[in-house]
């Protein structure tokens, strides 16, 4: 796709957005939802979080002899490294919720290959297959260069923006959930606290970043927001749009930043 197109799409997606969602919500039973990074931690809590939703759900795994998920999971083999296996991994879908992450200091699973380069595939192959929706779990910290992690983990953060760039380049509507510190305590114990700007810090349960993936699925408001998600006070959300529509439209041409 010419440079101009992609630039005018990804405008387009963004005024969507911006407009409350030109193209209809990914709403519980109306579609299936295919998982990328399924069978990660992150990832086997947003499967199970779509299942209590509603969603007919298929899990995209490098290895589906793995097993381990519910009865009616539609599992297939599928790796974001290798573009020729999304086509067929995402025939069908109406959306795509993508939670895969490199493991540092393995070459094939570095950094570049999966948050980057692996992003950028899933999100190619979701334009060509017309998905209405993708959201993707990136991470707080990556508009910072100086992060401790870029130094300690093969500059993770900076390849993970690379990725947020590629999905908003693509021109499908998109959502980007920037959590904090990942922890393994329980969903819905607190409340939710979401910002903007990448300066915020914190920590955050994955139970409680997968309510909040699926959440964006069925919010028109959720289109065209890259936003940071901490675990706050307070209790848990009762109005996913409200605290979407608090949100800024990503500004088309400055990626990971927002609109004032």
């Amino acid at each position: 796709m010419p440079l101009r197109l992609r630039r005018l799409t990804a405008l387009l997606c963004l005024l969507l957005g911006a407009l409350g969602g030109g193209l209809p919500a990914v709403a519980a039973g109306t579609g299936l939802v295919a998982v990328a990074g399924a069978d990660g931690r992150t990832g086997r809590l947003i499967v199970r979080e779509l299942l209590a939703a509603g969603y007919p759900v298929r899990a995209l795994v490098r290895d589906p002899a793995g097993g381990g998920f519910a009865d009616g999971v539609d599992v297939v083999q599928a790796d974001a490294r290798e573009p020729d296996s999304l086509e067929p991994a995402l025939a069908g879908a109406t959306a795509l919720i993508i939670a895969i992450g490199a493991v540092p200091g393995d070459g094939a699973n570095a950094p570049e290959q999966v948050d980057y380069r692996g992003v950028q595939n899933l999100a190619t192959a979701a334009a060509a297959a017309k998905l209405g929706q993708v959201v993707l779990v990136s991470s707080a910290g990556v508009t910072r260069d100086d992060h401790p992690l870029n130094r300690l983990f093969g500059n993770v953060l900076q390849w993970k923006a690379r990725g947020e760039e590629a999905l908003r380049a693509s021109g499908v509507p998109y959502t980007i959930v920037r959590p904090g510190g990942l922890t393994d305590a329980d969903a819905g114990a607190g409340g939710i606290r979401l910002g903007q700007g990448d300066a915020g810090t914190g920590f955050i349960p994955r139970a409680d970043v997968a309510r909040i993936t699926v959440a964006a699925l069925a919010e028109p408001s959720a289109r065209g927001r890259t936003f940071e998600a901490y675990a706050a006070g307070g209790p848990p959300p009762a109005d996913w749009a409200k605290k979407f529509n608090a949100l800024a439209v990503d500004a088309a041409g400055t990626p990971g930043e927002s609109k004032p």
